[in-house]
């Protein structure tokens, strides 16, 4: 009943394969996809709506509204309850998705760093100088390799990693577990590697795809309910470039075109993170039968 986690890039097929096994080997799956945890945010995400999760149950879908500010901390907390009530049912949790530090907070005993309400302030105050664009590079300077794990459009992120540094005096990273350790309840991690030939055609058609199923029309009903540029769910990639298509910023073609760069560039940053995972058994994303490949990698 050891949990399963499948992780990797954007469009590789992990909500797939996480069904399979679950149906396999008796199981449950537990989402680790931060966008996913928004309520209404659907077609951008590529969210399974509920009869295409193969009558397995799914967890951690749909709990927060559009408004809320993102929390890792409370994201761990609610997952590793969540798996740990899977197993004590006798189910096996199959944890899903490819958010980088989502995933290593629940699959590590990550204990998160100190915070301070005055320096995160006078950060704070230091975005709103010289904006977010100037305090990322700021950030690149004492820090490159956070700097380069966290999106330089994320406001949020820079100021909580230039708070952290300042508060440990160690770079961001130090405050994140080895991923050497073993994984919490000896979870096995199988991640779904790519070329970009083979994933570059799936993420333009599936980013062109979400558009044609209504994702303009999924962001404005969104953003009626109070979905702003300047929040966690309106940085997403796809809902970003549409609410600037809605403001009269971007066309709906230039929307699509900066979704498939995006998308893109995320996925570039999630190899780099999971490729220096050594706990990750990989497996051939493109391969004709990837569940069996996944199963007999579980033994």
């Amino acid at each position: 009943m050891r949990p399963v986690a499948v992780v990797g890039p954007t469009a590789s097929g992990k909500s797939a394969l996480g069904i399979a096994l679950a149906q396999e080997l008796g199981g449950e799956v537990v989402n680790v996809d931060s966008m996913q945890l928004y309520r209404g945010m659907d077609i951008g995400t590529a969210k399974l709506a509920p009869d295409e999760r193969g009558g397995i149950p799914h967890h951690l879908l749909d709990i927060w509204p559009v408004t809320k500010t993102a929390s890792v901390a409370e994201y761990q907390a609610l997952a590793v309850r969540t798996v740990e009530d899977i197993m004590a049912r006798g189910k096996v949790p199959v944890i899903v998705g490819g958010s980088m530090l989502y995933a290593q907070s629940l699959l590590d005993d990550w204990q998160f760093p100190p915070t301070d309400p005055q320096v995160r302030a006078r950060w704070e105050a230091r975005l709103e100088d010289i904006g977010v664009d100037a305090l990322h590079a700021e950030l690149a300077d004492v820090d490159p390799e956070a700097a380069r794990i966290i999106e330089d459009k994320d406001p949020r992120r820079t100021v909580r990693a230039l708070e952290v540094i300042e508060l440990t005096g160690q770079p961001f990273k130090a405050s994140q577990p080895p991923k050497a350790a073993e994984p919490r309840w000896g979870a096995r991690i199988l991640g779904l590697r790519t070329t970009a030939e083979w994933l570059n055609p799936r993420i333009e058609l599936r980013t062109r795809l979400m558009f044609e199923q209504g994702l303009v029309g999924e962001v404005r009903g969104l953003s009626e309910r109070g979905l702003v540029r300047d929040s966690t769910a309106g940085r997403a990639i796809g809902y970003a470039q549409v609410l600037a298509h809605l403001d009269g910023e971007l066309s709906e073609d230039e929307a699509i075109e900066q979704t498939i760069t995006g998308t893109r560039r995320y996925v570039r940053r999630q190899r780099s993170w999971f490729n220096r995972d050594p706990r990750i058994s990989w497996l051939d994303a493109s391969g004709p039968d990837v569940s069996g490949a996944a199963l007999d990698s579980l033994g």
